[in-house]
């Protein structure tokens, strides 16, 4: 089968209306996630948010079957990200909870809640997948993304929420940038560097959520680490 070069042409120069909303949504998640991974890396946390996204699968399963359970069809995508951003903030604590309760260093931690979170997802989907709204469901795209299929409502949710985190990263940056560089001074500024440390963590649970359904659970860690790398 030969190129479709009217096609290929139509998208290039973004002819068509979808074709517009998708890739602005998704200029704006590259922004946001460029300036919040910049922060990561520089504390030296690059690889937390691949931690994260792999436990955001677990909350899509989640959230899918408490959906249908009350009577919906499942693929209400706000839910669904809502489930997946619970479980993210869920593996956040996570990684905390083994730095600060055990003898474990944060790249053990990292793996053990990558590893577990990530099976439990793999797990609970095919258990949606028995489901008789769970077979067509179209799950999987939120571990490998699918952005051609993207409709311009979910567009403009990726990128409104990735603007929000942009707006926020700038109002903040003088605070977010003392603390990166030198937290005791930043404390001593009387700044609270554990909830603006929080707040980071938070921010990187949001660009992951947002996204998920444009690069996938698995990408996502790459728009984090290589633009500010």
């Amino acid at each position: 089968m030969g190129v479709r070069w009217d096609v290929l042409v139509r998208v290039l120069t973004l002819a068509d209306y979808n074709t517009r909303v998708v890739v602005a949504g998704a200029v704006l998640l590259g922004a946001a996630s460029g300036l919040i991974g910049t922060f990561m890396l520089l504390r030296k946390r690059a690889l937390v948010g691949d931690a994260i996204s792999h436990a955001t699968l677990p909350g899509i399963a989640l959230g899918f079957a408490v959906m249908v359970g009350r009577g919906g069809s499942g693929r209400f995508l706000p839910g669904l990200l809502i489930g997946a951003a619970l479980t993210g903030l869920l593996g956040v604590a996570s990684v905390h909870g083994i730095r600060r309760f055990t003898r474990l260093k944060e790249d053990a931690a990292l793996g053990i809640v990558l590893s577990v979170y990530f099976g439990l997802g793999v797990a609970l989907l095919r258990m949606v997948q028995t489901m008789r709204q769970g077979s067509a469901a179209g799950l999987e795209t939120f571990i490998y993304g699918k952005t051609a299929s993207m409709l311009a409502a979910d567009a403009w949710l990726m990128g409104g929420a990735a603007a929000a985190m942009l707006a926020l990263c700038l109002v903040l940056y003088k605070e977010l940038k003392v603390t990166t560089f030198d937290p005791e001074f930043a404390a001593a500024q009387g700044l609270r560097v554990r909830r603006l440390d929080a707040l980071v963590m938070g921010l990187v649970v949001g660009v992951t959520v947002a996204g998920l359904q444009a690069v996938g659970l698995i990408l996502v860690i790459a728009l984090l680490v290589i633009p500010a790398a």
